[in-house]
C-alpha cells in the first residue's frame, strides 16, 4: 500500500508530466536566490518539515494545534535564511550558511513545541552539520547561530499570540444551533478568533454571509443531500472520507498540504530560500484561514448534519468534530493552501483544485458537513490566500526581514 506522500507525488506527477518544467515555479521572482552551487547535499528545510509532521502525529496534536505549530517552524526557517543571506557570502559558504540557519531555527522552535524531543532535535542538527563534503563548514555554524536567534524570537511570538488562552465565550443553545459533544459544553479551537494572525487585519475580515436558515427549503435540501449520501454510501466514498480524515494521530490537514509543497520543492529543485518561502507563506496562510473559519463558526454556531437528522451516520474514521458545521475547516485550509501552491507551481493549478474539491466532498461523504459548509469554506480560504499572497508580494509583510 502506498504511503500518503507517495500518493500525493503520483497525483501531482500526472499533471506535471504534461508541463514544461523549465518554467519558473513562482511568480515571486525568487530564481535569483539560487546559489547555483553544484553540491549534492540536499536542502535542510524539507527534513525539518518532515520531522515536524512526524512529531505532530506522534504527540497526537489536534488539527487546530497542528495548524498553529507549522507556521512557527516555517516562518522561523524563512526569516533565518534571509538573515543568513544578508551576510552576502556567496558560493559554498552561502549554501552552508542557509542550511545552518534552517537547522538552528528549526531546532529551537521544535524544542519549544516538543520539549521531550530536545536531544533528538539536536542530533538532527549534528547530522546536518556533517552532511556536506569534507569537514563541517564553518559557515554552517555561523548560519546555525543566526537561526537559533531567529527561532528564539518566533518562540517569544508564540508565547504571546493568545493560542494557549482558554475559551471564555458562551456556547448558545437554540433550535438549529450546534450541540457540543461534551458535558459541560466545550468547543475545540474556541480561542482561535482571539489569536494573533500572521496577515489578517481581523478574524472577521473575510467572514462569509450566514448559512441557510434552519428549517428553510434551502436547508432541508442540503440536509437531505447528506442523508441520501449516508443511506447509500459507497465503498469509494468511505475510502475518500477516510483518506482525507487527517485527524489526531496524523500530520493533519495542514501537514498534508505541506507535504504537497515538499513534493513540489523536490520536483522543481528549489533553493533553500525558495523552499522556506513556500513553507512560510503556505503555513501562515492556512493558519489565518483557520482563524477566519472559527470566527464564522462562532458567529453562526450552525448545527451539524447528524444533529439535524438522527438517521445520518458518520464514517468512523472521520468522527464527530467538536465544533460547529459552518464553514468547513477542511475546506478553509485546503482552498487556502492550494491557492498558495498554485502561485508557486501554476502548472499544477488544475490538479490542486481537483484535490480541494475531493477534500470538500470527503466531508460530505463522511456525514459531517453540508454542501454550503464546503462552498463557504473554500471561498473563505481563497480570499484569505489572495490577501496573504498580495501582502507577501508587496515586500513589506510579516515574512519580510526587517
Amino acid at each position: 500500500m502506498r504511503t500518503r506522500s507517495a500518493v500525493i507525488a503520483a497525483t501531482l506527477a500526472v499533471l506535471s508530466a504534461c508541463t514544461d518544467h523549465s518554467a519558473a515555479p513562482t511568480g515571486f521572482d525568487l530564481s535569483a536566490a539560487r546559489s547555483g552551487v553544484p553540491f549534492t547535499t540536499g536542502l535542510a528545510s524539507p527534513a525539518w518539515q518532515e520531522k515536524a509532521a512526524g512529531l505532530v502525529s506522534q504527540a497526537g496534536f489536534n488539527p487546530q494545534t497542528a495548524t498553529h505549530a507549522y507556521p512557527l517552524l516555517g516562518v522561523a526557517q524563512y526569516l533565518a535564511v534571509q538573515r543568513a543571506e544578508a551576510q552576502g557570502l556567496g558560493g559554498r559558504a552561502q549554501f552552508e550558511a542557509d542550511r545552518g540557519a534552517v537547522a538552528g531555527a528549526s531546532a529551537v522552535v521544535l524544542t519549544y513545541l516538543f520539549p521531550s524531543q530536545a536531544q533528538a532535535l539536536e542530533d538532527l542538527v549534528t547530522t546536518q552539520t556533517n552532511a556536506g563534503p569534507g569537514e563541517p563548514h564553518p559557515a554552517f555554524a555561523r548560519g546555525e547561530a543566526i537561526g537559533r536567534a531567529v527561532g528564539a524570537g518566533i518562540v517569544v511570538r508564540a508565547q504571546g499570540d493568545g493560542f494557549s488562552a482558554p475559551f471564555t465565550g458562551t456556547i448558545p443553545t437554540a433550535p438549529g444551533f450546534w450541540i457540543s459533544n461534551t458535558t459541560p459544553p466545550t468547543i475545540a479551537g474556541g480561542q482561535l478568533p482571539g489569536v494573533t494572525p500572521w496577515f489578517l487585519t481581523s478574524a472577521s475580515q473575510f467572514r462569509p454571509g450566514p448559512p441557510p436558515v434552519f428549517g428553510s427549503a434551502a436547508f432541508v435540501t442540503a440536509r437531505d443531500e447528506i442523508r441520501q449520501i449516508s443511506d447509500t454510501r459507497t465503498a469509494e466514498q468511505i475510502r475518500i472520507a477516510a483518506y482525507w480524515a487527517l485527524s489526531v494521530g496524523t500530520p493533519t490537514t495542514a501537514g498534508f498540504w505541506i507535504q504537497v509543497a515538499t513534493d513540489g520543492i523536490g520536483q522543481h529543485s528549489l533553493s533553500e530560500r525558495e523552499a522556506t518561502h513556500l513553507y512560510a507563506l503556505l503555513s501562515t496562510t492556512m493558519f489565518d484561514a483557520q482563524i477566519g473559519c472559527w470566527d464564522a463558526k462562532e458567529t453562526y454556531w450552525f448545527i451539524r448534519p447528524w444533529q439535524a437528522d438522527a438517521l445520518i451516520t458518520v464514517v468512523a474514521a472521520v468522527g464527530k468534530p467538536n465544533h460547529p458545521a459552518y464553514p468547513s475547516g477542511h475546506s478553509c485550509l485546503s482552498a487556502s493552501g492550494a491557492e498558495v501552491l498554485s502561485t508557486f507551481f501554476p502548472e499544477q493549478t488544475a490538479q490542486l483544485n481537483a484535490m480541494v474539491t475531493e477534500a470538500g466532498l470527503s466531508r460530505m461523504y463522511g456525514g459531517i458537513h453540508y454542501r454550503f459548509d464546503i462552498d463557504a469554506g473554500q471561498a473563505l480560504g481563497r480570499n484569505v490566500a489572495r490577501f496573504t499572497i498580495a501582502a507577501d508580494q508587496s515586500g513589506n509583510s510579516v515574512l519580510t526581514l526587517h
